[in-house]
């Protein structure tokens, strides 16, 4: 029998090939994950130049190897080459530099350019820096005699004269002219950290450069981490030598230590830091945030407790070290960290943003007295703040008032009065994002849909009117829109109580009338992210339509406790739930759902990665009666072992909720399977780690359930690294979907 399953597989999976190589309208594995058939049409980086209605862009040199350096007037469109590739050849070498970001001096004199970068846990932070000198034309690397690829978060100094970066966890200023190097601090190890950060604070709160130079040159604020307290998880390289490696990851678990920080302002020539007298424990509190107070004579900092129920808005005074509370934020669940904050009036007021009154919304706290004013009443979040000018009195963020799967920019006035104003067109429904000049006068404009490429368009603020577009993806458009398909469907559906879901369904095309159909259910469902959002995705939509055109009814909902513009109780409820409420939510969405008459209630599969993953493996543990195949991609399986920021922002400090973390832990539920399980996971995995699914196959042992399983050795959370690593996992998933949830009209 288990042979003949295993024939019919093939059969199926040929038969699918044969059709897909003869019908361009139809995907295959190859065209999404190997052939790179579907990649975006690139723009940028692109920089609005200060004080000018201009920005510059990297576009493809026509008579050379490499990128020239293009500046474009906004309104005339009138383009000029500042810096041709040829001028990007370092000395003594016959090729321009890679470059992977470019930053300009204040001025507008030098560029400052980020080359040869490596990657640091996410993201590549570490590289090499050059310094271009426009008016001359001299080309000069920082930092000569270090290591290679070893400097970080490199930035010019307010006049442009000389340029501070980490480097093996301590801080240097470099004069350009000379290459004269300042060494501010002397204690970087492996453990001592200075302008950057461990692994959790970089992960949880997104902190990566931890330096700022102050507004008159003269000093540097910078976080200071001591990691020693925290505990190593050790990751096992054994695929890249001959006897296997340890990596150690200093790795706060839930309950255990934190790193301790320091917060320290060093003169810019040298000498001894003077260091906040920042309130509490610094190991169960945390500074989320640090930027110089309009000012070179004070520090802001966002502190926040163990529990993060409690945000305070710190003042410090960069010569003595003094602190004073300027505003406090509380929240019964958790308070999140604000990324833009902005003072005002010359240092006046506080551009804030809160959801103290039910919605996140944008105040202004008083310098003087930490009196705060909300500015955009009424029941809307601000999703996010793009831009202030501060000239014409107007706030510039995102929000979508009414269709939480969709974001548009909108603007209110600073002062608070008069309904704000909606600048995103009608006519373009879906997903914004803008990049405004500094004076709000033009923005580049990206917009796209589900299904639906991406459009970069320069426009014209306040009445949008496009100037020119950057980067159509036509090419992209055409290939997609031939693709045999049905549109999208969006919708709310009633899981009773008056709570209703955000969901979307991707139907087979040419679905036969009276006939049942497999689903397969895409969840995430943690405060981290959403699913049901009204734009391209890229290659997971590619990957869910080939399933959809092979027989498959792709759905999602967003349950409550993701992050959707739908209020603070929306988004709140699930603390100390995590796992549990999100769980009954999608299991209500699921009984609704599958009465439709075109679901076959007998086959319904779920996926999910990460956060995404840990959800499959609750619903399949849980509800074994309505999902019957389920595939998760690096899960945690029990709570207890991730980071500290993250799960004890949303669950609670575990002596507090030591229930709910047993309670929302998938491995607690394991002995219910009934289903088909794939587990997935990358053995390099230093977010979510292996050790959780070694856990559960030890806890689906003990209760003799079968299961399938896939390590991929040394790859990381994305599970990317490596050639082919991409269609291989999704060939997996494709393959153990039609053999356990078999596709197609009944």
């Amino acid at each position: 029998m288990k042979r003949l399953v295993g024939i019919l597989l093939i059969a199926i999976l040929a038969s699918h090939a044969m059709a897909q190589e003869s019908d361009p309208g139809l995907l295959t594995l190859e065209r999404i994950f190997k052939n790179n058939e579907f990649r975006s049409e690139r723009f940028g980086p692109a920089k609005w130049l200060a004080a000018s209605q201009a920005y510059t862009t990297l576009e493809l040199a026509q008579e050379a190897e490499g990128f020239d350096l293009v500046k474009y007037a906004a309104e005339s469109g009138e383009r000029t080459i500042l810096v041709p590739a040829a001028q990007f050849i370092p000395p003594g070498s016959a090729a321009p530099l890679t470059i992977d970001d470019y930053e300009w001096s204040g001025d507008g004199r030098k560029l400052l350019i980020f080359t040869n970068s490596q990657r640091v846990w996410r993201l590549n932070t570490r590289g090499d820096y050059w310094v271009l000198d426009l008016s001359s034309g001299q080309m000069r690397q920082l930092g000569q005699g270090l290591e290679p690829s070893s400097l970080m978060f490199c930035k010019f100094s307010p006049d442009g004269r000389k340029a501070a970066y980490v480097c093996n966890n301590d801080l240097h200023v470099e004069e350009i002219a000379s290459s004269r190097r300042i060494r501010l601090t002397f204690d970087g190890s492996r453990t001592t950290i200075n302008g950057t950060f461990d692994w959790v604070y970089e992960e949880e709160f997104q902190l990566r450069d931890g330096f700022r130079w102050s507004p008159d040159g003269t000093s540097i604020a910078y976080w200071q981490l001591d990691s020693k307290g925290v505990r190593d998880f050790y990751l096992i390289n054994n695929t890249d030598s001959l006897y296997s490696r340890i990596i150690p990851v200093p790795y706060p678990k839930v309950g255990m230590a934190n790193s301790a920080y320091r917060i320290g302002v060093v003169p810019a020539c040298g000498g001894a830091t003077t260091w906040m007298r920042v309130p509490g424990d610094p190991r169960n509190t945390y500074v989320a945030r640090m930027e110089w107070a309009a000012d070179s004579r004070e520090l802001a900092l966002q502190h926040l407790n163990r529990p993060q129920n409690t945000l305070q808005i710190m003042l410090c005074e960069a010569a003595t070290g003094a602190v004073r509370t300027l505003f406090t934020d509380r929240d019964s669940a958790w308070v999140d960290t604000v990324n833009e904050w902005e003072w005002l009036a010359q240092g006046r007021q506080l551009l804030w943003l809160s959801e103290r009154d039910g919605w996140r919304h944008a105040w202004l706290i008083a310098r003087k007295d930490g009196v705060a004013r909300c500015i955009t009443p009424g029941s809307c979040d601000v999703m996010e703040v793009i831009d202030v000018d501060e000239k014409g009195g107007w706030l510039y963020f995102m929000a979508s008032p009414e269709n939480a799967t969709q974001k548009y920019l909108y603007r209110s006035a600073l002062s608070g009065k008069g309904a704000p104003q909606r600048l995103s067109p009608m006519s373009q429904p879906g997903t914004h994002r803008y990049q405004l000049s500094t004076d709000a006068h033009y923005a580049i404009h990206t917009w796209s849909r589900f299904g639906q490429p991406p459009v970069t368009e320069l426009v014209k603020l306040p009445g949008h009117e496009v100037v020119r577009t950057l980067a159509a993806n036509m090419e992209l458009a055409h290939k997609v829109a031939a693709l045999r398909q049905t549109p999208v469907e969006f919708f709310r559906i009633d899981i009773g109580d008056g709570i209703t879901l955000d969901g979307f369904c991707q139907k087979p095309p040419d679905m036969q009338p009276g006939k049942k159909y497999p689903a397969l259910i895409y969840v995430y469902g943690e405060p981290w992210g959403q699913t049901v959002l009204d734009s391209w995705r890229g290659n997971q939509y590619l990957w869910h339509l080939m399933l959809a055109q092979q027989g498959y009814v792709i759905l999602s909902f967003d349950n409550r406790g993701t992050p959707a513009p739908r209020g603070r109780a929306w988004r709140k409820c699930v603390h100390g739930k995590i796992g549990i409420l999100a769980s009954a939510d999608q299991a209500a969405a699921l009984r609704t759902v599958q009465r439709w008459s075109f679901i076959d209630s007998e086959r319904i599969g779920v996926w999910g990665w990460s956060g995404g993953g840990s959800m499959t493996l609750n619903l399949l543990f849980r509800h074994p009666q309505l999902y019957h195949a389920g595939m998760a991609v690096a899960p945690v399986t029990d709570e207890r072992y991730y980071d500290t920021i993250y799960q004890e922002r949303y669950m609670g400090l575990l002596e507090e909720n030591e229930e709910g973390y047993r309670e929302g832990s998938p491995i607690t539920h394991a002995s219910g399977l009934e289903g088909h399980l794939l587990l997935v996971h990358g053995t390099g995995d230093d977010n979510c780690h292996y050790q959780t699914t070694e856990l559960l196959i030890n806890e689906l042992i003990k209760h003799n359930k079968p299961f399938t399983m896939m390590a991929y050795p040394n790859r990381s959370h994305s599970i990317n690294e490596g050639e082919g690593t991409s269609l291989h996992l999704y060939g997996l998933l494709t393959r153990f979907l039609v053999e356990h949830l078999p596709s197609g009209a009944r």
